[in-house]
């Protein structure tokens, strides 16, 4: 069985994590902050916090803005439930919206029409690796007649001043977008660092910030440092250096630390990001590309434009005109020659909470018409050209018994 997206797991890999257990410090400590100077310096933003996963930082920075019970934060219906679920989590309401046709990322139209009074943040997400128009974003929420919508709640929103863009990139690390990498390009970007993710440390993400000249970046990482650790204003690391045993703590926070385990995996990662694992997922994502482009009935994925580099993370293949039913005969026969894909994602309001809650996947038909005929194939590391060229064959004479070609 071609698998779908195992981590790279070699001897670097393995060296440095029993270095760092060897050590006799394991949870947050040195490498934790090396870390993330290292995230912070590939991405170009203003301060990079390290935590146990994406999810957290989404909330965590939802949290820390003051999203509460009535407001609202926009959401594509295309996404992970990760996206939604924190802002469940915080008591406000996810406003869901349509996306594209060509690339899967949100409907600047839909997004734009979604705003109301109610509306604090609006969380685009780059689907796929591939980044949303984040500039027209930046342009929409400094609009006047929207930000004459915005209605401050606290310190912070007033300090701000208008909707805060909170960036999903769980796919996106290492992506480009008009000369810049994803991470400086908005107020607040979050990382993913999961085991299928492009660069891993088996759990984890990051917050990338980036606020306006406003607000004291680094003065809020020391503040977000606490807020996921307990609110207690010193680590373990600190305490146990000598004398320093004594901490207070100034927020009831939460317990999304990332460990220096973890962390030591990511500095192997970050080290050969570039000039390896980059390369490596272009050159798949291009086989697929060569082989699927002159099929009558391939829609190969968009993943580099004038402005735009994907990070390569996720090759979403679409069929045309097919239908959900079809598409899933098509993976069920992939399946039954041994190759694994999948499919990004269900849309949210297909998944029974959101459907329960009143939402339908009839109010955005781009969404639904992108998902029924998306197949996600393998990208990793340690796929060889051979193993591209079983996957391309499988999934072509599999689309043709389907269609009856």
């Amino acid at each position: 069985m071609i698998p779908f997206s195992p981590p790279r797991i070699d001897k670097i890999i393995i060296d440095a994590v029993v270095e760092t257990l060897k050590s006799g410090w394991i949870t947050t400590g040195a490498k934790t902050k090396f870390f993330e100077k290292a995230i912070a310096d590939y991405s170009g933003c203003k301060a990079a916090l390290a935590l146990n996963s994406a999810t957290a930082g989404l909330e965590i920075m939802l949290r820390w803005f003051g999203v509460k019970d009535g407001d609202e934060v926009i959401v594509p219906a295309y996404t992970y439930c990760a996206t939604a679920n924190v802002v469940i989590h915080c008591g406000a309401k996810p406003v869901f919206v349509d996306v594209n046709s060509s690339d899967f990322n949100i409907s600047l139209e839909a997004l734009e029409k979604a705003i109301t009074k109610r509306t604090k943040v609006i969380m685009p997400v780059d689907l796929g690796g591939f980044p949303v128009d984040i500039d027209e974003i930046n342009k929409m929420v400094k609009n006047d007649n929207i930000k004459k919508l915005f209605k401050p709640q606290n310190k912070i929103q007033k300090k701000l001043g208008r909707i805060m863009i909170l960036l999903d990139a769980a796919h996106s690390f290492g992506a480009v977008y008009k000369g810049k990498r994803v991470g400086c390009l908005t107020d607040i970007t979050v990382f993913s660092f999961h085991a299928v993710k492009n660069l891993t440390t088996a759990e984890g993400g990051a917050i990338c910030l980036n606020l306006p000249v406003q607000f004291n970046n680094e003065e809020i990482y020391n503040f977000l440092s606490m807020f996921s650790l307990h609110g207690q204003t010193k680590d373990a690391y600190s305490k146990a250096q000598k004398g320093n045993w004594r901490y207070d703590v100034i927020e009831a926070g939460y317990k999304a630390n990332m460990t220096d385990i973890l962390s030591s995996i990511g500095l192997v990662e970050i080290q050969r990001y570039d000039n390896d694992t980059m390369i490596r997922r272009r050159h798949i994502f291009d086989k697929y590309t060569q082989a699927f482009k002159n099929i009558s009935w391939a829609q190969p994925p968009i993943y580099e434009t004038k402005d735009k580099i994907s990070s390569f993370h996720v090759y979403l293949l679409r069929i045309k005109g097919i239908n959900e039913s079809q598409r899933n005969e098509i993976i069920n026969r992939i399946f039954d020659n041994d190759v694994s894909v999948n499919v990004h994602f269900q849309p949210l309001p297909l998944l029974s909470y959101y459907k329960n809650l009143g939402y339908s996947m009839l109010n955005y038909p781009v969404a639904y018409d992108n998902y029924s005929r998306e197949i996600s194939l393998p990208v990793f590391y340690d796929l060889s050209d051979e193993q591209i060229n079983i996957v391309i064959n499988v999934v072509i004479e599999s689309v043709n018994n389907v269609l009856g070609f």
